[in-house]
Formats: C-alpha cells, sequence, structure tokens
C-alpha cells in the first residue's frame, strides 16, 4: 500500500471514537492474563454478543480462543495506569492492579467503569484486507 493510501486508512481509523478496555483471562494453568485492547465493539442485543479482535501473532492467542470465559473491563478515565501496564510485557500485571474474580472466574479490574463478563460463543479467523 502506497503512503497516501496508508495516511487515509489511518485518518478514517481515527475518526472513529473508542474506549480503552483490558480483555482477562486465565491461562491453561489457571493463572489470570490479560491485555490492553481498543478492539471491542458491540455485535447484537438479541443475542447479546459482542466482538473483541486478538493478533493471531500475540502470546496469548490460544488461550483467549480456547478459553470458556473471558472478560471486557472499561477502563475509566483515571486508569491510564492499568492501561500502560497491560499493553506492555510485564510477568505478573495482576500484581499491579487490584480486582477481583467475577461470577464466572474471569478476572475483574477493580474501578473499572464496567465490566462484561462473556462466554465464548465463536472464533473467527482473520483475512488478509488488500488495498
Amino acid at each position: 500500500m502506497d503512503a497516501d493510501k496508508r495516511r487515509q486508512l489511518r485518518d478514517a481509523f481515527g475518526a472513529f471514537m473508542t474506549g480503552v478496555t483490558v480483555v482477562t483471562t486465565h491461562d491453561a494453568q489457571g493463572q489470570p492474563i490479560g491485555f490492553t485492547a481498543n478492539s471491542f465493539s458491540s455485535v447484537s442485543l438479541d443475542p447479546a454478543l459482542l466482538l473483541v479482535s486478538i493478533d493471531k501473532r500475540s502470546a496469548n492467542f490460544d488461550n483467549f480462543t480456547q478459553c470458556g470465559h473471558f472478560a471486557i473491563n472499561i477502563l475509566s478515565e483515571q486508569q491510564k495506569e492499568t492501561s500502560n501496564i497491560f499493553a506492555q510485557k510485564i510477568a505478573d500485571r495482576f500484581s499491579l492492579v487490584p480486582w477481583r474474580t467475577g461470577e464466572y472466574g474471569t478476572p475483574l479490574l477493580d474501578d473499572s467503569s464496567a465490566w462484561f463478563e462473556c462466554s465464548m460463543h465463536q472464533v473467527l479467523m482473520p483475512v488478509t484486507m488488500r488495498f
């Protein structure tokens, strides 16, 4: 893709308002894991469905695509540091933030504006876009 098209695409993506979330679950050994994401969107109200995108090159791709439950923690304006912690490669992120276990066992971050505790419905594999 040439530079002009990349810039146009970036400007179009930048015009879309988004919040910051931390997506959480457990790994195969039962340890809490999570990552900062702004790739969360509602899909349907009835049935209640949402979409989270995770890069298939992520070290946690398998954990998140094979989990039974996960949580979307919508961060408040005061949680910039939490966003930064989960955006970095830190060994034990959960030791640095207050959290609790949700009804379905997912890690829920304290002080979040809202959270969704979710059951996995479907995993869709990405396709390559060409411009």
